[in-house]
């Protein structure tokens, strides 16, 4: 259960979040919304891959983090083992909020998140009530996710413009007698993006989209990555 409420600093002046990532948290998770905002760093660490919302038809895009159900091969008893954390576990108990007739974006906290409390961890305001650096930090996460939401729906638009999405089967061998199949997601395909005419091409980088595709293909080469720390979490728990 959530209760989101707008933050204040009337309030919320005494309000505290407990930073660090644990399975308490929610963190313990095999997949996660990531946008085209972050995909320069995601690409680094993670699968990037597309799903279809059955219900809508829409796109999203995920990261990969595990290959079990409830599983976060990123995540151990020290916190979150890697040099970026996507931005939706990065912004913690927050969220963008549409406030008033005109729908401004706000930032609202969810007051039911175990990370919130009113004695331990990082203030969110200031004693004379202006933000503190950590909120600071949190209002830029949440506006890269804000911004990524709106050019996520001209990427993906752009990217079925030029029939780029195929749908992937990923067949992971761990050992001689287990293998994991991941399927039931989308990626861009290569072949057809080796093929794009030069206009195509120019609208593609015209609308800031291009990159992302290649992003998105290079993201792959972390499954050899993730089967790489499924193995030592298997080892270590032997």
């Amino acid at each position: 259960m959530t209760n989101s409420v707008l933050l204040d600093n009337v309030n919320h002046h005494d309000l505290k979040i407990i930073t660090g990532y644990s399975e308490k948290f929610g963190d313990n998770v095999n997949q996660v919304l990531t946008v085209p905002t972050e995909y320069a760093e995601i690409q680094r660490e993670y699968p990037i891959l597309f799903h279809r919302d059955s219900a809508t038809g829409e796109y999203q895009s995920i990261a990969l983090l595990g290959l079990d159900r409830d599983e976060n091969l990123f995540l151990d008893d020290t916190g979150w083992n890697a040099s970026y954390v996507p931005a939706v576990q990065a912004r913690g108990p927050f969220l963008i909020g549409l406030q008033g007739a005109s729908g401004e974006p706000m930032i609202h906290v969810d007051m039911e998140n175990p990370r919130v409390n009113r004695h331990h961890g990082q203030p969110v305001f200031l004693t004379h009530g202006g933000h503190s650096p950590y909120l600071g930090r949190i209002s830029g996460i949440l506006q890269l996710i804000h911004r990524g939401l709106t050019q996520s729906k001209t990427m993906f638009s752009a990217f079925e413009s030029c029939d780029l999405i195929e749908p992937v089967k990923l067949e992971l061998k761990l050992t001689e007698n287990e293998q994991y199949t991941i399927e039931h997601f989308s990626t861009i395909s290569a072949d057809k993006l080796a093929a794009l005419t030069g206009a195509q091409l120019e609208t593609l980088n015209r609308q800031g989209v291009l990159q992302l595709a290649f992003h998105v293909l290079a993201s792959l080469g972390n499954m050899s990555r993730l089967i790489e720390r499924k193995r030592g979490r298997i080892a270590a728990a032997a």
